[in-house]
Parts: C-alpha cells; structure tokens; sequence
C-alpha cells in the first residue's frame, strides 16, 4: 500500500502538470489558435493524469514507482522547453506554470526512485530479477519514454527568434492566410521570369538556395512553416499539418501578377521536403517538386524498413501515438502513397550520404513515385547539407530542373 505522504506528493506533482496542461492550452494558447483547437490534446493528457492519481493507491509498488519517474522526467522536460521559449520570447502564462513544473518534476523523480528502492526483494534470486528488471526498465525507456519525450518536443518546440533572411533584389515581408485560418510570414523576391518557387521551411540556412534561384529570374517565396518563428499556430516538427502552408503559399503566388500560367513549384528541406511531396499530391496547382532530405513522419514511414526495423518499430509508433494525442491531428499517409499521385508533374529527391534524418527510406521514395523522376545522392553530404557540399552542381541541377519544368520553351 502507498503512505499517504507518498499519495499526497503524487496529487500534488500531477496536480501541477494538470495545471501547465490547462493553461497552456486555454488560457495561453499558441497565437491563431483557439482554446477549442487543444480539447482533444488536453482531455487526453488530464484524463491520464486522473486514472493515474485514481489508481496510485491500487497498484503495486514497482508500479508506482515506474510511474512517478516516467511522469517526473517529462515535466522536467516540460520545465526545460519553458525555460528554452523564455529565451526567445517574452514569458506568458504556460511558461510560468512550466517554470513550476521543475521542482514538482525532481520530486516526482525522487518519489519515484524512493518507492523502487525500497520494494526490493530479497532472495536467492534477487540478482536475477533486478537484472531483468533493469533491462526491461531500458526496453520500456526505449519503446515508451524516450518516443513520448520526442512527441512532447514536437508538439511543444519553442519559437525561436526571428531571423532577417537576406535575399537580394527587392525582397520584402509578406503574409498569407492559410484554408484554417492562420496567418504566416514570409518574404518574397518578385520573379523575372514568370514563374516562382516556395522554399519551405524558410530558415536563414536556406537563403543560399534562395538567392540562387533568384539570381536565375524565379520569384522565392520562404514561407515560415506554422507554429514557427511569427507564424500563427501550434508546432509540429513532423509537419503533419502543414500542407495547408503550402497551400497558401500557391494561392499567393497565383494572385500574382508576376508568376504567369500557374507557374509554380517548391523547393522544401527535411520535413519541408516531407510536406512539398504531401501538398503536390493533393494539389495540382503545384507544378514541380523538389525534396531535399525527405524522410520519416510517422510509423507508416518506419515501418517501410521490414524486418531490419522491427526493434524500433514500437517505439515509432508509441511516438506517433504521442504526436497524435498531444496535437489533437492525424498522421498523414505514408510518403510511399503519395508520391505516385504526383505523376506526372516531376520530383526531384535530393538526399545526403552521410544520413542522418532517415533518408535511408529515400530509395522506398524514388521506386514509388512514378515518372517523370530524379533522384540524386551526395555522398559526402550530411542532412539537407548538399548545396554546402557542392554548391555549383546543386544550383546547375536545381535550377536545370525547374526550368524544364516551369519555363516554356523558346
């Protein structure tokens, strides 16, 4: 049975996480977002929360002290994107209630690492059993927590400050609403010769292919991916809803008078390659595509690996499970599924030897898309790192392929 100081600590941590819940997503939701938007993140979270503290006195010890660790961890996660948005951004009320989540947090480990210590049983085999249970307390951190932490990361990214991307000829800020209701920002450089590219996400480590494109005529929209930078909304490192962006971005550059005949294509990085194959799939309007770096979003892309993958394929889908509860939104389809729609519009998969972002599935990619198609691997490049890597040969090729694509002949 749990001591009563042992039940009274746990209410009180949970009590606290029950709180940072609510006020993050009611009281100080995302900007363009609404209260209405995180019942479902929220109801899942606090309905936990309430059959954890329900059952605390009706479980076994090992139980409640796996419990009570695994919760303590993520609230000190919790404190620590706190305390990471702090440095960004002025501190709203999600961030003081994520403040208070670090103590409660270190108590909640404490309490957990207390009730494990002392339910230790003796015996011949004690040795036997605590190594079992140590192997399996790694399994369940490799399947369970470690996924989880990843989905709160995602969900909950902080906003970074935002960057002045220079890119050159008369360039200058822009907004554009998306289908939802959002307001992005952005930055355009008009186009020259009639047709213009989306760079998505926008960073400051992409303007180098920015300012390529434009140096060839083509207008570049880099459109800040939502819940990002001072784009409305709530993150999603996975991109699950951000083909809407993309959306957005087509119709701006559609309403211009300088992009003639639809001419519009997308040039996106790592998730952004993730989202420009998902949006060309959908949407028509988008006459070319490039992704550079495009790998995993969900278990449905992990589990492409067969056999060699099934070690980590619970974890994969703990980690999608976690995405979806803590988002409120459904994964999107496997990559493998959309990428034929997209004939016969091209693709161009652009991928790094060095791999680091699960470009391993890349060839998944390629065999499944359906012609016209490219694919090019730098072998001495890391993640989304190949115009740094070769530079000339990446703008001769970017620029050779949208300029078949979107550049009439003559």
């Amino acid at each position: 049975m749990a001591s009563e100081k042992e039940r009274l600590a746990f209410v009180a941590a949970s009590s606290v996480v029950a709180l940072h819940t609510v006020t993050d997503a009611f009281l100080a939701p995302e900007p363009g977002t609404r209260w209405a938007d995180h019942l479902v993140a929220a109801g899942i979270t606090l309905a936990l929360l309430t059959v954890a503290v329900l059952l605390w006195p009706r479980v076994p010890a090992g139980a409640r002290g796996v419990v009570a660790l695994a919760l303590g961890a993520l609230a000190l996660e919790g404190a620590g994107l706190a305390v990471a948005a702090a440095r960004g951004a002025p501190v709203r009320g999600d961030g003081w209630t994520g403040f208070l989540l670090a103590p409660f947090g270190l108590l909640l480990c404490v309490l957990g690492a207390r009730i494990l210590w002392r339910s230790r049983k003796p015996g011949r085999r004690r040795h036997l059993r605590r190594t079992l249970l140590v192997l399996a307390s790694a399994v369940g951190a490799y399947w369970v927590l470690v996924p989880t932490g990843v989905a709160l990361m995602a969900t909950h990214r902080p906003r970074e400050a935002v960057e002045q991307v220079d890119l050159g000829r008369g360039s200058h800020d822009v907004a554009v609403e998306t289908s939802d209701g959002l307001v992005l920002r952005g930055r355009y450089v008009p186009s020259r010769n009639g047709a213009a590219v989306i760079v998505f996400p926008a960073s400051a480590g992409r303007a180098p292919q920015a300012r390529a494109l434009a140096r060839h005529g083509y207008g570049v929209l880099m459109l800040d991916m939502r819940g990002y930078a001072d784009s409305d909304g709530d993150p999603n490192m996975f991109g699950w809803d951000a083909a809407k962006d993309v959306d957005a971005g087509i119709a701006f550059l559609n309403d211009r008078a300088d992009v003639r005949g639809g001419r519009v294509g997308g040039l996106g990085f790592s998730v952004g390659g993730e989202v420009m194959l998902e949006t060309a799939a959908r949407n028509v309007a988008l006459r070319a595509v490039v992704a550079d770096g495009a790998g995993e979003r969900s278990v449905r892309e992990s589990a492409l690996r067969g056999p060699s993958g099934w070690p980590s394929l619970p974890a994969y889908a703990v980690q999608t499970i976690a995405v979806a509860a803590l988002s409120g939104d459904i994964p999107p389809p496997s990559l493998v599924d959309l990428l034929p729609r997209i004939a016969p519009r091209p693709v161009l998969l652009i991928g790094a030897g060095r791999d680091n972002g699960g470009e391993d599935l890349q060839q998944r990619y390629y065999a499944a898309a359906r012609a016209p198609k490219s694919f090019w691997k730098i072998p001495e490049a890391g993640h989304t790192q190949g115009f740094a890597a070769r530079p000339h040969e990446y703008e001769r090729r970017l620029v050779a392929f949208l300029d078949a694509a979107l550049i009439p002949p003559g």
